[in-house]
């Protein structure tokens, strides 16, 4: 039986997607086959797509970080899932195809009554918002926090768990989003309009206790200049080093690593008792892998109980997937892009 998946052979734009078949993948000892239904589509795998994630691997290669199916085959050994049984998993590669085979240790189970487009944003995005709030930083009700592209997967995310927090929220978007940024519990604020920074002062008299900023570069000392005393900048992304989805330029590759290096050196050097920290969902979850699973088990419940609800900016079919990084890649995107892998 075959199989479609989605094969990067060498690096570059949207063009470098081919889709692929091959021939179905049996499971493993202590591997569980899962029939994908949606892979979620972000700019960590653009950044893999161009070359310049820490975590790209060698060509050719499959992309997709997070995924959410259905359990199609049990290896020998595999134990803990059933045939037809929703699971989801961050395998960081090779969600963006029909089948894909996991030890079973990477699955976490979904109710069967989700729907698996919305499951798919907590798998990274969600989690990624969690985690920066409740582990990073642990926001606290009424602390003031700056949320940077609020209006994209992992800001929707930070503002929807934020209201739930009781934080103070602002959110900079364009004004076309505002409406959207309202409506999730945060001050708007126009970065194309004002300087956020002289923005958040005048707002706040002081500045905000927590930046969540996931565009990096210069962005980053910006951000920490609006932070007031003992504030933290949580750094998850650099997708300045990005322009239509694509680099700026080839030395971007380095620069996306070495401006945050030199932010977070220069700020510990002063005396304000203000920092830039880094998150990394993939190394934390590395880390401490029972956090990552407690993590998403707490958002899927929050999501069974509608207090969440994740905002979905199209559903594209698999075989559309250069379509869905050209889409992403022009910055017009409210909530997450989803590929609908199987069917």
């Amino acid at each position: 039986m075959k199989y479609k998946r989605v094969l990067i052979d060498r690096l570059g734009g949207p063009e470098v997607l081919q889709i692929v078949e091959d021939e179905l993948p049996e499971p493993k000892r202590g591997e569980v086959r899962v029939r994908i239904l949606s892979a979620g589509v972000s700019y960590a795998d653009m950044l893999m797509r161009e070359g310049v994630h820490p975590e790209t691997p060698h060509q050719p290669f499959t992309p997709g970080w997070d995924l959410v199916g259905v359990v199609d085959k049990l290896g020998d050994d595999a134990f803990g899932f059933k045939v037809d049984q929703r699971v989801a998993a961050l395998p960081v590669t090779g969600g963006y195809a029909e089948f894909i085979c996991l030890p079973q240790t990477e699955l976490i189970a979904v109710p069967p009554e989700v729907d698996p487009a919305e499951a798919i944003c907590l798998v990274m995005n969600y989690v990624t918002a969690y985690q920066m709030m409740h582990r990073s930083v642990q926001a606290a009700s009424g602390q003031r926090v700056l949320i940077h592209a609020a209006t994209g997967g992992v800001g929707t995310a930070l503002l929807q768990l934020g209201r739930l927090a009781e934080l103070e929220m602002y959110g900079t978007a364009s004004s076309r989003n505002h409406e959207l940024v309202s409506s999730l519990g945060a001050t708007p604020i126009d970065y194309r309009q004002v300087d956020f920074v002289e923005e958040i002062l005048r707002l706040t008299g002081n500045g905000v206790d927590v930046v969540f900023d996931g565009i990096g570069g210069t962005h980053l000392w910006r951000s920490y200049k609006a932070l007031r005393t003992d504030g933290r900048v949580v750094a998850y992304g650099f997708t300045s080093t990005l322009r239509g989805g694509m680099l700026t330029r080839r030395r971007s590759r380095l620069r996306g690593f070495a401006i945050p290096a030199l932010c977070m050196a220069g700020a510990a050097l002063i005396p304000d008792k203000k920092r830039i920290t880094v998150y990394s969902i993939q190394t934390l979850k590395r880390l401490k892998p029972a956090w990552y699973r407690e993590d998403l088990r707490i958002l899927i419940e929050l999501l069974s109980q509608e207090q969440i609800k994740p905002i979905i900016a199209e559903r594209i079919p698999l075989v559309e997937v250069r379509h869905a990084h050209e889409l992403l890649g022009h910055g017009a995107v409210k909530g997450k892009i989803v590929l609908r892998c199987y069917g």
